[in-house]
This record gives structure tokens, C-alpha cells and sequence, in this order.
């Protein structure tokens, strides 16, 4: 384990290490301690459901002191290498084969603990029916002893490192139960021999052990359900492709690919990097990254996305993202940082599995203490006391919260819609107010120059220059300009003024393409009268000024998005106000909005105009979800309860915001609240499971009226109901 690896970074570094041999919250939340205590470590986080620690670690530092911790915790450790696909693709590999292994050893010790368990529980069954079937006590040891040292030393080693690291897990209150059971049996077979039948409680110890094993495997497998999505598009990215050289195809890895590249895609192949169709005719199925159902036509300027199929036609692809920068990569991100993140609940849920265990300890002794005093029988005593020991095990309140975050990305991620933080799922319920930005969220995002009855035409060489300045801006009302004439000239000294347009140098000419705002700071007058005449029609006006003269006025058009109105209709059904905020004109905003039935449609808003329309709409109604794509949306975004990045997107939109929608379909902003709201019931439904659980068993346990045996049962079928739960979550389909 000894890896000396250092981390060279100026500033804290994060690394995460995939964590094996926890067997409960509890676990986790003394793993967490202890690694928040280490050398060189500045946080940790540590998730049971997703079997890994996030740790923060101080530079410069070594690794081993945090794989030291872990091993001296009880735990073993692995880093995950990042930066390297082909290292990180054999670490989960070998990673996931140990667990494999660890998963089929459990299965054998389940079976093999069943089969021994099995002759000492059933004449428990047969008793009330008047059938003594008994075995003698000798032959009660001689199965139960192989359940209690050999498949039960797991927990007898689990418990000693939690002790050893000043802590107690679910391996103690197991070891301590059954130990108890076991050890006082054999201690009646030496003082009675063949007259302490009746007296013994070897099927309680072995039946025990066998339920906790029980509820272990299906826990891994129900764990390993709730991560299929992830995995599934780890393995989306093939990889080889075949790239073009000179005319000539050759296979490499994916990895040997650099941006510029040509990549030769025949019908029926997985796209390997995301690029932008060079030529050719197809379409492509992106069902598995962005959720969209039916395939989408692609042909030369359209961007492709990496681990998606290609239809029926042959492409050649550019590529212009690879490794981290890919879309592919940048979902597997967010969705793992959403998951191994902790929401507010369940950090709470930790500190209080961080005192449950010794909490139960004392409970345990002070039952056993009440009922010797009240029969003065150690054999009395001690059931009652086992069974409070074994009952109580905090594995379902530790799972109840990651189980249904897991799930409930994991369902959204199928989906198309991509939760970057797990705080938005108890923030959901609380949304009031909805509001839109128009252009690229409502609209198609591709607006067109349009010609309006009585306009002023813009002169010839004024759209010329108007252009040549456009195409050194992404905004899509500047590539519908630079799309109406042919390039002349390169713009210089661009400057993109926020919320009102665009200025550069062209032929020895200031040339400023923008709003109102922006034709007063370059002190240009519009022409009020065109003005007017544009706004009726619900045209966006884009004013032109040369040399800080009024050259004149384009009108642009964009389509709605035919699933505009629907995505509007779903939220008004679901009681939400809706709003739209757009920084085209007042009666553009508001002819806009007529159209989709927004309730309320303001126009001419500034960037910073939007940040002060939601804080107003907080006031007035309660938490605020904004909805846009653009750079000017970004601060909207970050300051709104709930910021929602529309697929079409840029980057600087989706680093912003809490929930990213991977297609342009507003329809999935109604679906990722309802989402989010339901694993939020999930989570709830999952904690009241386990808290009433504890709260009316840990009671009866002590009362003596649950057994042992029952008792264990029990605690295993408690975490499998939470995990069955999250897992119905798990099969949404939105």
C-alpha cells in the first residue's frame, strides 16, 4: 500500500481513494475522523454508499500518510490517478474485480453460514408446534463454532480496528452480541454438559451472523444497482478510433488523438471525441448522454458529442474536446461530485450515527443490568441484551440519504438532466417562481435576419462592416449577422459589452452592434420611428452606429422551440409561476410571452437587472429557479435558488448552475424539480423507515420481547427496504 506519490500543486489539492471493508455509516463517519486528523489533510468526506473518501490534502504532501490512516482505521485504500484515462481505467477495473471477488467470497460464506445455521434454527420453528427436534449440545457447538470464528471473524476483526481507532461501528454491537451468545452457550456446556439443553443460544449467535450477511450481499448488489447509470457511461467512450492521415485511415487509442484531428466514422460506430461534422449525412442516437429518444440528424457544422452511435451514414469528424474537456467527461464529473457530496441531512444523519453506536453500548448494558437485578440470571439478562446489540445497527439511517441521491442522479442522468450539487434535491420543494431567459432557452437560439414592412433597409456597406464585427462574437443574434454577408475584413480591438452588444475596429472604423444602452455609449441616436415600427412586430432590433453615428437598425427573428409552450404549461399545472427576462425590448418580451401563456414577461433587462428581478421575485413569492444558457445568464444563475443551464449552453452558464439539461428541451425543467422533489420524498420515506425502525425495536429489544434471532432478521430487512426504496427511484424514466 505504501505509495509515495506526491501532490506538486501551489494550493490544496483534492484526491479521492475508493474505500474497502466499511460496513456501516458508522464506519464512515470514523473513517472521516480519522482521516480529517492525518497529516497533510485539510477535509474529508466520506461516503458508505458510494464506498469512497474525498480528501482535501495540503501541498505539498505525501499519499501514504492518508493510505496509513485508512489501513490503521481497518480499512483499505486505493487512489484514484486522475489526468490518466488508461491508469484510471485499470484502477476501476482492478478495483471492480476485487469486488467482485469480495462479493462472490460473501455469497460462499452466506451459503456456507445458512447451511450450519440451519439445523439450529429449525427446531426453534418446529418447538411451538410440540416437535422437540434439538440437537445435543455438543453438536450445536460443532456447527455454530465454524459460523462464529470462521465466517464471523469479518466482524470480530472489523470491531477490533474500530475499538483500536477509538470508535465503534456496526462490527462491534455484532461482535459484542454474538460473542455474548456464544461464549455463555459454551460456558453452559462446561458447567451442565448434556443437561444444558435449553439453555443454550448457538442458533441465536449463528442465525444472526447469517442475517447480517444476508442483508450485506443484497446491500452490495442493490449499491451496485444504484451506480449502473455511472457506470454505463464510463463505458460509453470506445478505445480506438480511426483517424485520417494524409487520405490514408489508421486505428489508434483515443488517447493518442489530438484536437484537430480527423476521425473516420462508419455507420453504426460509436463516436470517440466530441467534434463537429466536417461532411457527410447521418443520424446519431445521444440517447444515453443527453436522454433525447429519437435520433438526431447530423450533417457538416454540427457538433457531435463522444460515446454516442452514429446512424446509418459515414462522417467525418474534427475533434475539439478531448479527454477532461469532453461533454462525457464533464457529466462522469459532476454526476460522482453530486454523489459523494453530502447534502445538509445527511450530514446531520452522520453525527448522529457518530454517537449511535456507543449510545446503544450503554443501552445494551443498562438492559442487561435491569433484568439481572430484576431475575438475578445471567441467562436472563443476557438475551435482551443481545438482541439491543443487534437490532440496532445504523446501516439503514446511514444508507437512507446516499441510497436515494444515488439513485435519484443516477435516474436524472439517464435522462439528459445532470444534478452538479446535491443540495438542490431539499431545495426543490421550496420553488415558487420559475424564470425563463428567452433566446437559446425558449427559443431555438438561431435567430435570422428579417425583412419588416416600412423598415429602413441598413445600407450596403454598413452591413458589411456590421457583419465582419459580429463573427468575432458566439451570441446568436451575431452569427445570424455575420450569416448575411460574406467576410471582408478582420475585426480588431473586439470588445463584448454585457447585456448590450459588441464594439470593434473594422477598415479604420469604430463599428458597435448592440442595443439602446450601447448606442449611448457610443452618444449614436436611433431612429425612434423604425424603432416603433420594429417593436410591433415582436422583432429583436439590433442598432448599428459608425464612428458614433446611427447607420441604422437590423430586425432579427428566432423561433420558439416547439416544446416551449408544453414546458410552460407543465409548470403552471404544477402550481409554479412562471416569468420571463430578456434583454430584447419590452413589447418583443412581452409578444414572446403572450405566446407561451408566461405569466409575466419583462424586457430590456441587464445582466445585473436580472440578479435584482429574482431577489424581487423571492420577495414577493418565495425561492426562485432561473433558467438560461448564456454567459449574461451566469450571475442569474449563481445568485437564484435553483440556477437550471439549458443543453445549448456555454460552459461558463453550466459551471453556474445547480441543474444542467443536456438537450435544448425546456420540458425537462418541469421534470428535473418533479425529480428532485421525489428523491427528496425518497430520502425522507428512507430516514422515517429507519428512525421508527430503531425507535420501536431498540424499545422491544430491551423489554425482551424480541429474540436475537429475530432481531437480526430484522436489522438486515430494514437496510435492504431503505435500498429497495432508492433503487425504485433508480427505474424513474422521465
Amino acid at each position: 500500500m505504501g505509495c509515495n506519490t506526491h501532490i506538486h500543486s501551489m494550493s490544496a489539492s483534492p484526491a479521492v481513494f475508493d474505500i474497502e471493508g466499511m460496513t456501516c455509516a458508522a464506519c464512515a463517519a470514523r473513517l472521516e475522523r480519522v482521516l480529517q486528523k492525518a497529516d497533510g489533510v485539510e477535509g474529508a468526506s466520506v461516503s458508505f454508499a458510494l464506498e469512497r473518501a474525498d480528501v482535501v490534502l495540503a501541498n505539498p504532501v505525501l499519499i501514504s500518510p492518508v493510505l496509513e490512516a485508512i489501513e490503521d482505521a481497518g480499512f483499505s485504500g486505493t487512489l484514484r490517478k486522475s489526468g490518466d484515462p488508461v491508469a484510471e481505467r485499470a484502477e476501476k477495473t482492478a478495483l471492480e474485480q476485487r469486488r467482485a471477488v469480495q462479493e462472490r467470497h460473501d455469497i460462499l460464506m452466506l451459503v456456507a453460514s445458512a447451511l450450519l445455521s440451519a439445523p439450529l434454527a429449525l427446531p426453534m420453528l418446529l418447538w411451538p408446534f410440540g416437535i422437540d427436534a434439538h440437537l445435543q449440545p455438543l453438536w450445536q457447538l460443532a456447527l455454530a463454532a465454524p459460523v462464529q470464528i470462521i465466517i464471523g471473524h469479518r466482524f470480530l476483526k472489523g470491531a477490533v480496528a474500530a475499538v483500536r481507532s477509538g470508535g465503534a461501528n456496526m462490527d462491534v454491537l455484532v461482535t459484542l452480541g454474538t460473542w455474548a451468545a456464544f461464549l455463555f452457550s459454551c460456558w453452559m456446556i462446561l458447567e451442565h454438559g448434556e443437561h444444558a439443553h435449553g439453555h443454550l443460544y448457538f442458533e441465536s449467535a449463528a442465525v444472526v451472523i447469517t442475517f447480517v450477511l444476508l442483508g450485506k450481499v443484497l446491500e452490495t448488489r442493490a449499491k451496485r444497482g444504484t451506480a449502473h447509470a455511472l457506470k454505463a457511461l464510463h463505458g460509453l467512450r470506445p478505445q480506438t478510433a480511426r483517424r485520417l492521415v494524409e487520405g490514408r485511415e489508421e486505428t489508434v487509442p483515443v488517447e493518442a488523438l489530438v484536437t484537430g484531428d480527423i476521425i473516420a466514422l462508419r455507420a453504426g460506430e460509436r463516436i470517440p471525441v466530441d467534434g463537429v461534422v466536417l461532411s457527410g449525412l447521418s443520424d446519431v442516437d445521444e440517447a444515453m448522454v443527453t436522454g433525447e429518444s429519437r435520433p438526431v440528424p447530423k450533417r457538416a457544422g454540427d457538433p457531435v458529442i463522444g460515446g454516442t452511435i452514429n446512424g446509418t451514414g459515414g462522417l467525418s469528424v474534427q475533434a475539439t474536446a478531448l479527454g477532461e474537456d469532453a461533454v462525457l467527461a464533464r457529466i462522469l464529473r459532476a454526476v460522482e461530485r453530486a454523489e459523494a457530496e453530502k447534502p445538509a441531512v445527511q450530514k446531520l444523519v452522520d453525527r448522529i450515527s457518530a454517537v449511535f453506536v456507543p449510545a446503544v453500548l450503554v443501552i445494551a448494558v443498562l438492559t442487561f443490568a435491569a433484568w439481572f437485578w430484576m431475575s438475578g440470571s445471567v441467562e436472563t439478562a443476557l438475551v435482551p441484551a443481545v438482541a439491543v446489540l443487534v437490532i440496532a445497527c445504523p446501516c439503514a439511517l446511514g444508507l437512507a440519504t446516499p441510497a436515494a441521491i444515488v439513485a435519484g442522479v443516477g435516474a436524472a442522468a439517464r435522462s439528459g438532466i445532470l444534478i452538479r450539487n446535491p443540495d438542490v434535491l431539499e431545495r426543490a420543494h421550496t420553488i415558487r417562481v420559475v424564470i425563463f431567459d428567452k433566446t437559446g432557452t425558449l427559443s431555438e437560439g438561431r435567430p435570422h435576419l428579417a425583412t419588416v414592412a416600412g423598415l429602413t433597409p441598413l445600407p450596403e456597406e454598413a452591413m458589411v462592416l456590421a457583419a465582419d464585427v459580429a463573427r468575432q462574437s458566439d451570441h446568436p443574434l451575431s452569427r445570424a449577422i455575420a450569416a448575411g454577408s460574406p467576410l471582408r475584413n478582420v475585426a480588431t480591438d473586439v470588445e463584448t459589452v454585457p447585456g448590450e452588444g459588441i464594439v470593434g475596429v473594422v477598415a479604420g472604423k469604430r463599428v458597435g452592434l448592440g442595443n439602446a444602452d450601447l448606442m449611448a455609449r457610443l452618444g449614436a441616436t436611433p431612429d425612434l420611428q423604425d424603432l416603433e415600427r420594429l417593436a410591433a412586430t415582436g422583432a429583436t432590433p439590433v442598432m448599428v452606429a459608425i464612428d458614433g453615428a446611427f447607420a441604422g437598425i437590423l430586425a432579427l427573428e428566432d423561433t420558439m422551440r416547439p416544446e416551449s409552450r408544453e414546458a410552460v404549461a407543465l409548470l403552471k399545472a404544477s402550481g409554479l409561476q412562471t416569468m420571463l427576462l430578456s434583454g430584447d425590448t419590452a413589447i418583443a418580451a412581452q409578444h414572446a410571452g403572450a405566446y407561451l401563456g408566461i405569466d409575466r414577461s419583462v424586457g430590456g433587462v441587464k445582466p445585473s437587472g436580472k440578479a435584482r428581478e429574482i431577489e424581487a421575485q423571492r420577495k414577493a413569492y418565495g425561492a426562485v429557479a432561473m433558467v438560461g444558457d448564456g454567459i449574461n445568464d451566469a450571475p442569474a444563475l449563481a445568485s437564484a435558488d435553483i440556477g437550471i443551464a439549458i443543453g445549448t449552453g456555454t460552459d461558463v452558464a453550466i459551471e453556474a448552475s445547480d441543474i444542467a439539461l443536456m438537450r435544448p428541451d425546456p420540458r425537462l425543467v418541469a421534470k428535473a424539480l418533479d425529480l428532485a422533489t421525489r428523491t427528496r420524498h425518497t430520502i425522507q420515506q428512507n430516514l422515517a423507515w429507519a428512525f421508527v425502525y430503531n425507535l420501536v425495536g431498540l424499545p422491544l429489544a430491551a423489554m425482551g420481547l424480541l429474540s436475537p434471532v429475530i432481531a437480526g432478521a430484522a436489522m438486515a430487512m430494514s437496510s435492504v427496504s431503505v435500498m429497495a426504496n432508492a433503487l425504485r427511484l433508480s427505474r424513474t424514466r422521465l
